[in-house]
C-alpha cells in the first residue's frame, strides 16, 4: 500500500510527478496523476482495447466533481490549459492511497468524499466508486464526464467528431466514431442531466516535454447530479463501459477485484513486502490477445503493445517467479505458433496486421524463457511435444541463414543485419538514421546464441536424442573469447562489424556472464562486472553507454529526434538491473558478501515504487544524476527483472524444479 499526503502536491507540478495505473487484462487501462490532472494524451479513465490488446481508444477522459452545499460550490477538479492551471481542486485533496487501486480522499468544511477507481478484469469497464460522508447541510454532488473517441496516440479538437447521445437506464450512451462502440455511462444513484459542451485546450505537460502536440478538446455530454441529505453517508458508483452490464453493484465489483489481487499474491506466496508489491505490478502486463486466443505480455504502459523480445525477457519474472505457470505455458505456445523461418515476432501491430519479424535476439531469448520454464515447472512433456521441435527449427535456420542477413559465420558466431537495419534491442532509428548501428556480430546476441545451443543440447540429452551440435559449442566458445575479449582492458567489445570492433563500454556484455551457460572464465566475468559497475551503474538501472564516451547523452528529453538519439546512448534501463545483479552474484561465486551487495543494488526500488508510476518500475532513467525516471512509467521487463533478481539472487529462492533438471542432465 502506498500513501501520499498534501506534501506530495504542494504545487500543481509536484502533484503531477506521480501517476497511477489500473488495467483490465485485455490491454485496456485507466491512468492519470495522483491529483487527477491529465498530463498525457494517454491518460484517461477508460482507454478501451477494442481488439485486445490493441486498437486502444480513449473514451472516458475524466470525471470531474463539484459539491454544492450551504450556498457554496466546492470544485474538486484539477485541469490545466494553455494559460495555466484552470481548476485547482487538488487543494481539497487530503490523502491518496494505492492498494492496489487508487483512492482519493477529499475534505472540505465538514464533508469527506472518497473516490476509488478500478477496472473489471476481462472487460472494457471502469468503475468510479464514491463514498460521501456529508456534514450538517444537505448537498448535491455533480459529476461532469469528459469523453472522447480517438486512438490513444492521437489528439482531437472540438467538432472533429460529431458526438451523439441517448438516454439509457441509469445514464447515457455517448456515440463518437461510427466504427467504435458507444461509451455507456451509468450511475447507481442520481439523475443524468443532458448537456453538450466542450472543454477546450486541455494542456498535457508531459506531451509538451516530449515535443508532441500538447493541447486537446474534450466533449462534455452532460452531468450526473446526486442529492445528499444532511448527515448522510452515501455510496455511489459510476460505471463507464463499452458493453451493457446487468445491475452491477460497485462495492461487490470492488471486492471481487481486490479478491483477485489477493489470490495472485497468495499464489506467489511471498511474505517480503517488496516482492509482494512487484507481484502486484506484474499483473498489469499479462493480457489476452484476441488474434491468438492466448496470453501475451504488454511491453509497457501507456504506449507499448506486445513485443517478442520484451515478452521473453519478462516471462520468468512475470509468470514463473509469480507461479503463474499456466500463463507462462500459454505465452510460450503462442510464440511457438508464430515462429517463421526461425524468427519470433518482434512486435504485434495495434490492429489486425501481421506481426513484424525484424529481430535477431527474440528467438534466442525464447530459449532462455524455455529453460527458465523447465527449472521452475519441470514440465518436460509440454516442452517435448510443443516447443522442442520449434527450438530445433530455430537453430537450423540460424545456422543455415534466414531473413535480415542472420546467419552463422564460419567461426560459429552469429552475424546479423546491415547498416540500415536494427535487429537488437538497441533499435532506435529516426527517419532512416540508425542511432546505434550494431550490424555484424553483437556481443549479447552471441552470448544468447551460445546459451541457446547449450540449452538445445541439454534437451536433446534429456529426451534421449543424439546431440546434434556438440562440436559447435566449443567452436562458439573459442571464437567468442578470442574475438570479443580484451585482456588488457578487461571487458568485451560491443559488436564486431565489417568496419572493425566497437570498444564502447555498453551493458550488453553482461549477458555473457548472467546467462546460465557462459563462455567466460571466473576472472573474466569478475572484470566484466567490475567494468560495468564502475562506468554504467546508477541507482535504478544500467546506462546504455559509458559517460566516458564522446557520444554519451545523459538526459533523455525533447522531441522524438532528441529522445531517440539518447535512447541507447547513455539513458539507463531498469531491466538491465536483473542481468547485472545475477552477473554480480555469479562472478562472486554466490558468496555471502555478494548477496548483501545484491540487496543493496535492488533496495532503491522500494522508494522508486512510490515515484513516477506508483507501484511500478519505469522503463528508463536519465544517465545523469539525479537519474530522473523517463519513458513508460510502467515497464514489463523492468518489473520482471527486478522481481526475478530479488527472488533468485537476494532471497535465494531456487526454482523448484532446478534440482530435478540438473539431476537429469547429470545422469545422461
Amino acid at each position: 500500500m502506498y500513501f501520499f499526503g498534501k506534501h506530495d502536491w504542494r504545487t500543481f507540478e509536484r502533484g503531477t510527478e506521480k501517476e497511477w495505473l489500473v488495467t483490465n487484462g485485455i490491454g485496456g487501462y485507466a491512468s492519470s496523476t495522483i491529483i487527477c490532472a491529465n498530463t498525457r494524451k494517454y491518460h484517461g479513465l477508460l482507454v478501451a482495447a477494442h481488439n485486445p490488446p490493441g486498437n486502444r481508444m480513449v473514451q472516458l477522459v475524466k470525471l470531474d466533481e463539484r459539491f454544492a452545499s450551504g450556498g457554496h460550490t466546492y470544485n474538486l477538479a484539477t485541469n490545466s490549459t494553455g494559460s495555466g492551471v484552470s481548476e485547482s481542486g487538488y487543494i481539497h485533496l487530503r490523502q491518496v492511497e494505492v492498494d492496489p487501486f487508487p483512492a482519493f480522499t477529499y475534505s472540505f468544511t465538514d464533508v469527506t468524499l472518497k473516490k476509488t477507481i478500478f477496472m473489471v478484469h476481462g472487460q472494457n469497464t471502469t468503475v468510479i466508486l464514491y463514498k460521501i460522508t456529508n456534514g450538517a447541510s444537505p448537498g448535491v454532488l455533480r459529476l461532469i464526464p469528459m469523453v472522447n473517441c480517438r486512438g490513444y496516440h492521437f489528439i482531437t479538437y472540438a467538432d472533429q467528431i460529431n458526438f451523439t447521445q441517448k438516454r439509457i437506464k441509469g445514464g447515457v450512451s455517448v456515440k463518437g466514431r461510427e466504427e467504435v462502440p458507444p461509451l455507456l455511462l451509468t450511475i447507481s444513484d442520481g439523475a443524468y442531466i443532458p448537456g453538450g459542451n466542450w472543454f477546450r485546450g486541455m494542456a498535457y505537460l508531459e506531451e509538451k516535454e516530449r515535443g508532441e502536440n500538447c493541447f486537446e478538446d474534450h466533449y462534455m455530454p452532460g452531468s450526473f447530479e446526486v442529492p445528499i441529505a444532511a448527515g448522510e453517508n452515501k455510496t455511489v458508483a459510476v460505471i463507464a463501459s463499452t458493453i451493457e452490464l446487468d445491475n452491477p453493484a460497485g462495492e461487490k465489483l470492488l471486492e471481487r477485484a481486490r479478491g483477485r489481487q489477493r489470490d495472485l499474491e497468495n499464489l506467489a506466496g511471498y511474505d517480503e513486502i517488496l516482492t509482494r508489491e512487484l507481484v502486484r505490478a506484474a499483473d498489469a502486463f499479462i493480457v489476452r490477445r484476441e488474434s491468438t486466443g492466448a496470453k501475451t505480455v504488454i511491453a509497457g504502459y501507456p504506449w507499448f503493445t506486445d513485443w517478442g523480445r520484451d515478452t521473453m525477457i519478462a516471462l520468468p519474472g512475470l509468470t514463473l517467479v509469480t507461479k503463474r505457470f499456466n500463463d507462462a505455458r500459454d505465452i510460450l505456445l503462442t510464440y511457438a505458433r508464430q515462429c517463421k523461418k526461425g524468427l519470433l515476432p518482434n512486435c504485434f501491430p495495434d490492429g489486425d496486421e501481421a506481426p513484424f519479424y525484424n529481430t535477431v535476439d527474440a528467438s534466442l531469448w525464447y530459449f532462455q524463457a524455455v529453460y527458465k520454464y523447465l527449472v521452475y515447472t519441470g514440465d518436460l512433456e509440454f516442452i517435448h511435444e510443443q516447443i522442442y521441435p520449434v527450438l530445433k527449427d530455430i537453430i537450423r535456420w540460424y545456422i543455415d541463414g534466414t531473413d535480415y542477413n542472420i546467419f552463422m559465420d564460419e567461426d560459429g558466431l552469429l552475424n546479423a543485419g546491415n547498416p540500415d537495419v536494427q535487429l537488437t534491442w538497441m533499435d532506435a532509428k529516426v527517419d532512416g538514421w540508425v542511432v546505434t548501428p550494431r550490424n555484424g556480430k553483437p556481443v549479447e546476441v552471441n552470448a544468447l546464441w551460445y546459451n541457446a545451443v547449450c540449452v538445445l543440447e541439454i534437451l536433446a540429452a534429456i529426451y534421449g536424442e543424439q546431440p546434434a551440435h556438440h562440436d559447435l559449442i566449443g567452436r562458439i566458445k573459442e571464437s567468442f573469447t578470442g574475438s570479443f575479449w580484451s585482456e588488457k582492458e578487461g571487458y568485451l567489445c560491443d559488436v564486431i562489424s565489417p568496419e572493425g570492433k566497437d570498444w564502447k563500454v555498453r551493458p550488453n556484455q553482461l549477458l555473457a556472464v548472467s546467462l546460465p551457460y557462459s563462455m567466460l572464465t571466473g576472472e573474466q566475468a569478475r572484470r566484466v562486472v567490475r567494468k560495468v559497475w564502475r562506468e554504467l551503474y546508477i541507482a535504478y538501472g544500467i546506462r546504455s553507454l559509458s559517460p566516458e564516451s564522446g557520444e554519451y547523452k545523459g538526459v533523455y528529453t525533447g522531441d522524438r529526434f532528441q529522445r531517440d538519439s539518447s535512447y541507447h546512448q547513455g539513458t539507463a534501463w531498469s531491466w538491465l538491473m536483473g542481468p547485472f545483479v545475477t552477473a554480480y552474484r555469479k562472478a562472486n561465486n554466490y558468496n555471502t558478501a555478494s548477496r548483501e551487495q545484491a540487496y543493496r543494488f535492488l533496495e532503491p526500488f522500494r522508494n522508486h515504487l512510490r515515484d513516477r508510476g506508483v507501484g511500478q518500475v519505469s522503463e528508463i532513467f536519465d544517465g545523469n544524476e539525479p537519474v530522473v525516471p523517463k519513458g513508460c512509467f510502467a515497464q514489463a521487463w523492468g518489473v520482471a527483472e527486478v522481481l526475478r533478481a530479488y527472488v533468485e539472487d537476494v532471497l535465494e529462492i531456487r526454482p523448484p524444479a532446478l534440482e530435478k533438471i540438473e539431476a537429469l542432465i547429470a545422469n545422461r
